[in-house]
């Protein structure tokens, strides 16, 4: 199954001197980074990277598990500073499939309405 994952930093988490971004990133960002381009060459990570102009991380992963998914976003270094967000992703077939049966059942509404009716519509 498909997660799309994005990882924000924390405000409460900004490093507040040149020490302390200096340390983020070499003991947060540079490992997380490194990590992340492991687990997409191990196709674990689908698709995504580094938000633009931000400390953030938007990426499409690949678990077969809630637990999975869970060993893999708690393994990244900066994932204690980030706020995580997590939506579970269907197929395109898979929507297609739901849908059909939907339509399916609505038809069969508007068939046994339309025959309800006095004047047949």
């Amino acid at each position: 199954m498909q997660y799309l994952i994005h990882l924000k930093l924390s405000s409460s988490a900004r490093p507040m001197t040149p020490e302390d971004g200096a340390i983020f990133i070499e003991q947060f960002i540079f490992p997380t980074l490194e990590i992340c381009k492991k687990l997409q060459e191990e196709k674990k990570i689908a698709a995504g990277g580094p938000v633009s102009g931000a400390v953030a991380l938007a990426l499409i992963v690949n678990a077969e598990s809630a637990q999975e998914l869970d060993d893999l976003i708690t393994s990244l270094p900066v994932w204690p500073r980030m706020e995580t967000e997590v939506t579970p992703l269907t197929t395109f077939d898979a929507r297609r499939q739901s849908l059909t049966a939907r339509l399916e059942a609505l038809k069969a509404q508007t068939g046994e309405i339309g025959a309800s009716m006095p004047d047949g519509r």
